[in-house]
């Protein structure tokens, strides 16, 4: 299948698309503006609650007079404008399929190398989130503003998070087997002018810089725990310093322990370089650390990914060089042997995380529906992923049953190469949802090869569906039309036969806004809809129950400026206690209680409305293949620019086969 690389099949139209658009655009510009200025959001509203001159209602009573007439003066063009843009729709390709230009950082290729090398197994980590992304004037109503700074930001955040560095903690101990996010991270930063030295602090992690290349002062959050246990990790994980702990029985650490861990942490041999150059760690300005930081360790919190690996050598170290650079904490590592797992009938790792997970692999967003915004997202995220899928749907009347004034707002981003892409648009949208071409976006990765030169495929999926409360019976019908496109597109972009295999299935994973959740009791036919037969949920405990520490991922947008929860660590500490979820999460409705957040606080179950979904499903995928869920994270990452949660999975695909 070709992949289409722009918007229109020839030049031709895509110049005269840009001539109907630009004629367009001031008028659609103006009237956003318009309309914009007398929704305000309540960030807008506290700051001109201070402003005793009231300033701000003096510049609108100058400005709408101004806005109104050019917006009529403009109407003439953008009706000329409409009239060649509507007709060209028919003509448009779904979708626009971008490839990094810049050599020096592609590295697709030399990741489908890496599977020859993972010996027993491979992991793979996904992300979604909803992050609200229309017109300025529109995503007002959900209390979030300025569309084109926060596409930046967010596109910044997601790649400083993926892109930081990650070490992996493992304990060995007869009595206890974990560290407590709370209680440790792991700071790396490359000395000047010595890319191989890795220093690695243990202390309570707060919102942390990582800076690269070109990318400025970023907002990366560092990471927050490490998963223990004697399990060794996968071959073929990158970017991965290993540090062992051998703990006493009581939790201390003898003084040879921890000569052996600062040994362990300086690398003999070269640690590779992060995607964007040099690292460099340092405290967010505007995240400062407060008392209490330091964390407990009892937190449930805990990310065995967070990490940078080092290839631990022999030799000699300078101990006292080390020891500058390890900071060892007593008061902590006493506390250990007493720290209890929650959930330990759990088989993965699941937390709430200030970050992005390191190494993502795979990322699926939504309500992209802004073209200038997705373009500075685009931009953004192609300092990590190297392979993007955007701007993807339908406008005007082509392909769908009424008019589209909108895209989908789907965008897919990869490390691995694309193979096909598709896309489908629900015809049964209802109210405003009908104005968006609404959809859903499938795609087959190439994720590696064996050593007979078989391809090892992936498939992922990505969706949004009707968001209006109470069209249970639109999402259902969106949901059968969704499992039946997604057996045509395997059907259609498989080149493998049962004797004669050319292609091995990995995994398949479905994700996306599926504006339900597993708790209301008007969600009823959504939770007990088929598709969950065939794919699973890491949260779901069964239909109406979630798992004890699934939370929601539905903020309430009145909350989303205060201090409590503007920044990824406040809203982490928040979301981890019972009281904050209910204070800052909308909750499932019900018929019994009120729909206002202060009536419902005691009486309704579950964590928050869950929304945002992460499947997988283990049919069709190689048969002597296992997959696993490794870890499930909540991610707070993108506080004060989204009114979702993203939800993160890192699955591991076991081969069964003995490392090399």
């Amino acid at each position: 299948m070709v992949l289409y690389t722009s918007p229109f099949p020839n030049s031709f139209l895509s110049v005269l698309h840009s001539f109907s658009w630009a004629l367009i655009f001031p008028c659609y510009w103006l009237a956003d503006r318009l309309v914009g200025s007398f929704v305000p959001t309540t960030y807008e509203k506290r700051q001109r609650a201070d402003d005793p001159c009231y300033f701000h209602a003096l510049c609108i009573i100058i400005t709408t007079p101004i806005y109104l007439a050019l917006l009529v003066a403009s109407l003439p063009f953008a009706l000329i404008g409409f009239l060649l843009w509507s007709p060209l729709q028919s003509a448009r390709r779904p979708y626009i399929y971008s490839r990094l230009k810049d050599k020096n950082h592609a590295n697709g290729a030399t990741l489908l190398t890496e599977w020859k090398a993972a010996g027993s197994g491979k992991s793979f980590c996904f992300g979604s989130a909803n992050v609200c992304l229309l017109p300025d004037s529109l995503a007002r109503f959900n209390n979030v503003f300025n569309t084109q700074a926060r596409a930046k930001e967010i596109g910044r955040r997601i790649r400083n998070g993926a892109s930081r560095p990650q070490i992996k903690i493992y304990i060995d101990s007869p009595t206890n087997t974990s560290i407590s996010a709370a209680s440790f991270s792991s700071l790396v930063s490359p000395q000047a002018g010595d890319n191989r030295t890795v220093n690695a602090g243990i202390k309570r992690t707060t919102s942390m810089e990582y800076k690269g290349d070109n990318c400025g002062s970023n907002n990366g959050e560092e990471n927050r725990e490490d998963k223990g246990g004697s399990a060794e990790p996968h071959e073929g994980e990158e970017n991965t310093c290993i540090v062992r702990i051998n703990g006493e029985e009581n939790g201390h650490m003898s003084d040879t322990e921890t000569d052996t861990v600062n040994g362990q942490a300086r690398a003999s041999g070269p640690a590779e370089p992060s995607l964007e150059g040099d690292a460099e760690i340092s405290k967010t300005p505007n995240h400062k650390q407060k008392e209490g930081d330091s964390g407990s360790l009892d937190s449930c919190s805990a990310s065995r990914e967070s990490l940078v690996k080092v290839r631990v050598g022999d030799g000699t170290v300078d101990q006292s060089t080390v020891n500058n650079k390890l900071l060892y904490k007593a008061s902590i590592m006493k506390k250990t042997s007493v720290r209890k797992k929650k959930h330990t009938d759990e088989t993965f790792d699941h937390e709430i995380s200030a970050f992005f997970p390191a190494n993502l692999d795979f990322l699926c967003l939504q309500e992209v529906f802004d073209k200038r915004a997705a373009e500075k997202l685009k931009e953004q995220l192609h300092h990590y992923f190297e392979y993007i899928v955007y701007d993807v749907g339908v406008y005007s009347c082509h392909a769908c049953c009424s008019f589209k004034f909108v895209n989908s707002g789907l965008l897919f981003a990869s490390r691995y190469p694309v193979m096909d892409a598709a896309y489908h648009c629900y015809p049964n949208g209802r109210g405003m949802d009908s104005l968006a071409s609404k959809g859903a976006l499938f795609l087959k990765v190439q994720v590696g090869s064996t050593p007979q030169d078989q391809r090892i495929v992936g498939y992922i999926s990505c969706t949004h569906l009707q968001a209006i409360a109470g069209d249970t019976t639109v999402r259902c019908e969106q949901l059968d039309m969704l499992q039946d496109w997604l057996s045509e597109f395997r059907k259609s972009t498989s080149s493998s036969s049962t004797a004669n295999p050319e292609e091995l299935v990995a995994f398949d994973v479905l994700c996306g806004d599926l504006n339900f959740d597993n708790c209301s009791s008007e969600d009823k036919l959504e939770q007990q809809h088929s598709l969950f037969t065939h794919y699973k949920d890491p949260c779901r405990a069964g239909p109406g129950e979630d798992k004890p520490w699934a939370i929601g991922t539905l903020l309430d947008p009145e909350g989303l400026y205060d201090e409590e929860v503007c920044t990824p660590d406040n809203l982490q500490k928040v979301l981890e206690s019972e009281e904050g979820r209910k204070g800052y999460l909308v909750y499932p409705t019900s018929k019994n209680h009120s729909s206002s957040q202060k009536g419902r606080k005691a009486s309704l179950k579950g964590n928050g409305r869950r929304i945002d979904y992460m499947l997988y499903t283990e049919e069709g995928l190689y048969l002597e293949w296992k997959v696993e869920v490794e870890e499930f994270s909540f991610i707070t990452q993108l506080a004060g620019l989204t009114d979702h949660l993203p939800v993160a999975m890192r699955l591991t695909v076991s081969t069964g086969e003995d490392d090399p």
